[in-house]
């Protein structure tokens, strides 16, 4: 189990949990959980919940249950199945062999479920869906009991019964507990325990035709795999005297619940509704479009799963809901592949440059580090030759004020190479710039100054005969505003990016990333991170993803 090579700071959770192990409750074992619904992708938010469960459970020589929560077939794919699984081993876990689904345990469900109505606890309710939420009452009104609430024990075992052998149409009947309609808090206002969904599951098929809801199937599943504690986000945190109140009628293993805020984190959506929507009505490329908070997302716009470990180390745990900037989420990256990332030399918007007094049949190789700060990491060698191309933005033909890059009659620095001192620029009929012709200065071999002279400007190059043709995608941020969801009157794709993604196909890159790997990552030298595209790029076709950039561009904008 790989986890953040930072010790996590203690927390609340962590504090509660150290106390029961030290005390040997439970035996001193610890138990956890993580327990999502394959109806979708895992997001940042699940990341989170993920490095507290295994991260805790490590930190006690415990251990964590990967279980799917599958009791809603009309939802669930195995392709959601096998996308959860690999994002939690890619972020750096293992559950060993503590792989569980909720649906091997519908018969032990369904058997305390016919307990509960043998004791009274549970009955079988032909109320519809609108009437049962008009007989639940409001926060300041209690509810009404349902007039199906006092039907003999017989008849409820005979009712669910029939509704277990298919013999009633979806939304006919539900099984309700019996616990208390005036209660203050809804959830035990004799809450739906079963109800009939015809449809096949994609692990049991046609075997069942009756599931259990959530809040009925997540404790039973606790309880039967003996977790110690099963931490849940904070809207749980009403839902727990109905987690208490099963475990305690049915007199089973009772483990501890205890809730702790969920992610929130500016300029995106972590919801997985929301999520979907975004994928069905196409507004993304799929649930691994860079542009989503989706681990499948930000794995393939390149973000390091130690990043995003120490991420969720970072941020910590709390009792109450905040918002987390994304701009810390960016600076972790940036700390996190400013470290690990190799070098390299890519021009996105190439301007040719012919420097006429370099010979035309002269090739040379000039020395590059793969690592400023990083000399075990080695160096490489890069083709040098009478015609490059540097960026269009790295010229400019009347400069403003303090732009010390390239100008005519001006000289600057080709990393690692030469002195080289603009002379002439070239237009086509629209007066487009094409073209400029240069001069170098042998001497500054290495782009060393040969007689002291400074130049304000470092320019990064690629060779035009050697460099690869390469496709670039820059990503940006999904939404226009740090708060997508409570801006008022607006539906929250109004504000997404239409910038968020800029697809450039004329790029080109130093050949030695020909032989790079998917996923790999680099920093283009000036440009930013990026990362080989792990679906895209093949041996005859470069993709690359921008990852981050330099530095947070956002700031000026939100100020």
């Amino acid at each position: 189990m790989a986890i953040s090579a930072t010790p996590p700071a203690s927390d609340f959770i962590r504090d509660i949990i150290a106390h029961d192990h030290a005390s040997g409750k439970n035996s001193g074992l610890v138990v956890c959980r993580f327990p999502p619904e394959p109806n979708g992708y895992l997001h940042l938010g699940h990341a989170k919940s993920i490095c507290l469960n295994f991260g805790v459970a490590a930190e006690n020589n415990g251990c964590c249950h990967l279980r799917f929560d599958d009791t809603n077939p009309s939802k669930e794919e195995t392709e959601y199945v096998d996308a959860i699984m690999a994002d939690v081993r890619w972020l750096g876990f293992d559950w060993g062999e503590h792989l569980y689904y909720a649906s091997n345990y519908f018969q032990l469900m369904h058997d305390y479920a016919v307990t509960l109505i043998k004791m009274g606890k549970a009955y079988v309710c032909s109320l519809s869906a609108d009437e049962i939420r008009s007989y639940r009452g409001t926060l300041t009104e209690p509810g009404r009991e349902s007039p199906f609430r006092n039907r003999t024990v017989a008849e409820n075992l005979d009712l669910f019964a029939r509704m277990r052998a298919g013999e009633f149409a979806e939304g006919s009947h539900v099984l309700r507990a019996k616990i208390d309609m005036s209660s203050g808090n809804v959830n035990l206002r004799d809450p739906v325990i079963y109800r009939i969904l015809k449809a096949s599951h994609h692990r049991t098929g046609e075997a069942w035709c009756i599931y259990p809801m959530y809040d009925y199937a997540h404790c039973i599943s606790d309880s039967i795999e003996q977790i110690t504690h099963s931490l849940c986000t904070l809207e749980f945190e009403d839902h727990r005297p109905l987690y208490d109140w099963f475990l305690d009628q049915l007199r089973i293993f009772h483990p501890r619940q205890i809730e702790f805020a969920r992610l929130n984190l500016s300029y995106t959506v972590l919801s997985k509704r929301k999520l979907i929507k975004l994928v069905t009505r196409g507004h993304v490329a799929g649930w691994d479009d860079p542009r989503l908070p989706t681990l499948a997302g930000i794995r393939r716009r390149g973000y390091p799963p130690a990043a995003i470990r120490a991420f969720c180390g970072r941020i910590g745990m709390a009792k109450s809901n905040s918002v987390v900037d994304m701009a810390l989420l960016e600076h972790i990256i940036r700390e996190d592949l400013n470290e690990q990332a190799p070098r390299a030399l890519a021009v996105l918007r190439p301007l040719k440059v012919v420097i006429t007094n370099y010979p035309a049949d002269q090739v040379e190789e000039v020395t590059v580090p793969n690592h400023p700060n990083r000399p075990e990491l080695g160096t490489r060698q890069v083709t040098f030759s009478r015609e490059i191309f540097i960026e269009q933005d790295d010229f400019m033909e009347v400069p403003t004020k303090k732009f010390f890059r390239l100008v005519p009659g001006g000289e600057v620095r080709l990393r690692s190479a030469y002195f080289i001192t603009c002379n002439e620029v070239i237009k086509n009929g629209e007066g487009e710039i094409k073209e400029l012709r240069c001069t170098y200065d042998p001497a500054s071999r290495g782009g060393a100054s040969p007689d002291g002279r400074k130049v304000k400007g470092t320019l990064h190059w690629v060779s035009a005969a050697h460099a690869l043709p390469a496709e670039v995608r820059l990503y940006d941020r999904l939404f226009t505003v740090a708060s997508p969801d409570s801006e008022a009157g607006a539906e929250f794709t109004d504000h997404l990016n239409p910038a968020s993604l800029e697809t450039l196909a004329n790029c080109r890159v130093e050949p030695s990333l020909a032989a790079a790997s998917p996923e790999s990552s680099f920093q283009f030298e000036r440009l930013g991170y990026f990362c080989v595209d792990r679906h895209d790029a093949k041996p005859d076709r470069l993709v690359f993803n921008r990852t981050v950039t330099l530095r947070d561009s956002w700031t000026k904008i939100d100020k």
